[in-house]
């Protein structure tokens, strides 16, 4: 009995055929909306303890704290997923979606201890991203001091 070789064509248009049409338009301003609330839920925090008498400097860093920490709370709960699906990428692209990434790998994997599980696992979706960034950051530095500052 032989099977029938599927062409990268013919398997495209399979795929095409299956998948349902994505609302674009709808999903980039589900995205917009939530990743603005988001935002804006971070500046409330900002203005709430500048208006304590904080430093400028505290009040931002504790907005980001605040954040993290709520995302980290809801991806424990269960809730962050849910959420995501629904608001889409507005909740993965600010500080939220790199809580949740730390967050969710440390979660599936801390059956399997502390170390090997926790904290061998935790960065596998945030790990690629922290590298790739403080590389960028170290070479635009490079780029920045040699074209610009050195002259």
């Amino acid at each position: 009995m032989s099977e029938k070789k599927i062409t990268p064509a013919e398997y495209s248009r399979m795929a095409q055929q299956a998948v349902p049409p994505s609302p674009l338009g709808k999903d980039c301003l589900t995205a917009f909306v939530t990743g603005g609330a988001i935002c804006c839920v971070g500046q409330l925090v900002t203005d709430v303890m500048k208006r304590l008498h904080f430093a400028e400097s505290t009040a931002q860093s504790s907005a980001s704290i605040a954040l993290i920490a709520v995302a980290a709370l809801l991806t424990a709960l269960g809730l962050f997923a849910k959420i995501a699906k629904h608001a889409g990428a507005g909740t993965l692209v600010p500080i939220t979606g790199f809580s949740n990434s730390i967050v969710s790998p440390a979660i599936e994997f801390k059956s399997e201890g502390q170390v090997f599980g926790i904290g061998a696992n935790m960065f596998k979706i945030a790990g690629p991203v922290l590298v790739f960034g403080i590389s960028a950051s170290i070479l635009y530095g490079i780029l920045y001091w040699m074209f610009l500052v050195s002259r």
